[in-house]
């Protein structure tokens, strides 16, 4: 249902509906993505030759038409419990990737919030993270 209206949107505003854009649109919608970079490295399994300006253009379009808000894709919230696998991306500096399952980024944010003496017995039930507005290129 949410695909055929985000489709008639996109349609009213006079965009052609490629088989790359119903791909991108597709995995928005089945995957809660953290970020553009970790929808074009989910589609990039599916299409090489996609761009990652193609997938900034989708979601800037998608969420120019109101079908997505940035705000909310930065969401996360597993349980200890929860066993999907590849519930978060980290990127470092030097370019390598870690994909972590949702037990295991549970267990790294329950082992940092203790070693810093937020927790103690609690569960970790959700965590939002802002993306940086810094003026800066690099925080």
């Amino acid at each position: 249902m949410q695909r055929e209206i985000i489709l008639t949107k996109l349609k009213e505003k006079g965009c052609r509906i490629t088989k790359q854009r119903l791909r991108l649109i597709d995995i928005i919608l089945q995957h809660e993505c953290s970020s553009c970079k970790e929808i074009f490295y989910r589609a990039l399994e599916e299409d090489d030759k996609l761009g990652v300006a193609t997938v900034y253009r989708m979601v800037n379009l998608l969420e120019e038409i109101g079908a997505i808000s940035r705000k909310n894709m930065y969401k996360v919230a597993y349980s200890e419990n929860c066993m999907m696998e590849n519930a978060c991306t980290i990127e470092l500096d030097d370019g390598s990737i870690h994909h972590l399952s949702a037990k295991k980024w549970n267990s790294v944010i329950r082992a940092g919030l203790k070693s810093c003496g937020y927790l103690a017995d609690q569960k970790v039930t959700n965590v939002t993270i802002k993306p940086c507005e810094c003026a800066e290129q690099v925080c």
